[in-house]
């Protein structure tokens, strides 16, 4: 007796229907596995596109040279960095000097906030203290430019007097001036007056939605040197001849080793990147995110496969006798194998396409109840996804299935 792959799948597919709450219940734990992956997979997929814009804004010849690795405030930064003599203003005209594979070099500082001060920005009837503050070189947006919604950015001369003008990120300037009114007024900010020059376009990617240069209030590098002479934390940023952006790396490793009396042997004092090196590293973490999130998932994986190989095997119990009717009918032990497996795969395939569906509205339910934090499904983490559910049938139904076959056609006959 031949049977169609047809025939087949529509007896496996029976076999669930008939045991539908036995079958849900085998099945949680893969659903809860592959749910659980698509959906970390999802976060990280639109984690990792924003924070690619958001470092691609800034240009592929950029090269950022600054004295910790991390976070400019130095909060999270390790004690040696700490300990690292602050970056000048002149590394920068040394390296417009002496390195002729970079086009220009752009000076910032990040303004520090006091200890038990909070920084604000305050017009009639507004305020805001979600902001920070910096002060950057007039070139600074020939290197990196931003595009901006109102205004322009300052000249070479305000920049040279150190006037107090400044430019404001998107969200900012929508905070206290709803009316986009924002160019040409005056503002108070931590208890200086600043005209406002311009805004800057709403900033592209980000981490987990948000971009912290929508918050940012930029005035002129030098307006900033005289506000805070305390604040040293300055910033370098040179941009490389085009195609030369790796022999400017090292060429601007070389002189700032050497600005910075580097002996030779010794590891950097400084914290030398490039947007691609920043992205690298931060698939580097997400790439271990994911890991442990499979890790955790294989867990629920793996009791779902051996829930799988019980239910089958208490499925050749119950069904010895139809085995033995399959057989006696001219049924071969390759029949009875694939029979089995079918439906170890059928049942093991739908609490995959369950855990898919479930991590999508997962996804779907965080964007709208986040809309700051990007998700994107990819389309491999649902093949992986399917593709797993079913490879698990196929490995815990193996065993089920062969042992049917070698089912005695004549006992099983008798069994009752």
């Amino acid at each position: 007796m031949n049977v169609t792959p047809e025939q087949t799948l529509g007896m496996a597919f029976d076999a669930v229907w008939k045991n539908k709450l036995r079958s849900g219940l085998t099945v949680l734990g893969i659903v809860i596995g592959i749910t659980t992956v698509v959906t970390v997979a999802s976060l990280l997929s639109g984690l990792k596109g924003a924070i690619v814009e958001f470092f691609q804004e800034f240009g592929p010849d950029s090269i950022f040279v600054a004295r910790l690795s991390g976070d400019p405030s130095g909060a999270n930064a390790p004690p040696k960095e700490l300990k690292r003599h602050p970056l000048r203003p002149e590394d920068a005209d040394y390296l417009r000097q002496t390195v002729h594979s970079i086009s220009d070099v752009a000076v910032s500082l990040y303004v520090d906030q006091v200890a038990g001060r909070v920084i604000t920005a305050k017009v009639p009837g507004f305020e805001s203290d979600n902001l920070f503050m910096q002060g950057v070189s007039a070139n600074a947006y020939d290197i990196t430019p931003r595009e901006l919604f109102q205004g322009r950015v300052f000249t070479e001369q305000e920049a040279r007097r150190g006037e107090r003008v400044v430019l404001l990120g998107y969200s900012l300037a929508d905070a206290l001036f709803p009316a986009h009114d924002a160019v040409g007024r005056s503002l108070m900010v931590d208890g200086a007056e600043y005209t406002v020059l311009g805004v800057f376009a709403l900033a592209k990617g980000g981490f987990f939605g948000e971009n912290g240069l929508d918050r940012q209030v930029s005035m002129p590098l030098e307006t900033a040197r005289l506000r805070y002479p305390g604040s040293k934390n300055f910033f370098i940023t040179a941009k490389a001849l085009p195609g030369m952006r790796d022999d400017a790396v090292e060429e601007v490793r070389a002189a700032m080793r050497k600005v910075r009396h580097v002996a030779p042997g010794a590891p950097d004092d400084f914290s030398l990147t490039t947007p691609d090196s920043i992205i690298e590293n931060f698939n580097k973490i997400t790439g271990m995110i994911l890991l442990i999130s499979i890790a955790i998932s294989a867990v629920g994986l793996l009791v779902g496969g051996i829930g799988v190989m019980n239910i089958m095997l208490v499925s050749v119990t119950e069904r010895t006798r139809e085995i033995g009717v399959r057989k006696a009918l001219g049924a071969r032990k390759g029949d009875i194998v694939t029979q089995f497996l079918v439906e170890a795969m059928a049942l093991t395939g739908i609490g995959g396409i369950i855990g898919i569906v479930v991590a999508v509205l997962v996804t779907l339910l965080i964007s709208l109840l986040v809309p700051s934090i990007k998700t994107s499904v990819p389309a491999w983490a649902l093949i992986a996804g399917f593709t797993v559910s079913v490879a698990i049938g196929v490995f815990f139904g193996t065993w089920p299935a062969v042992k049917a076959a070698q089912l005695d056609p004549v006992e099983a006959l008798r069994y009752e």
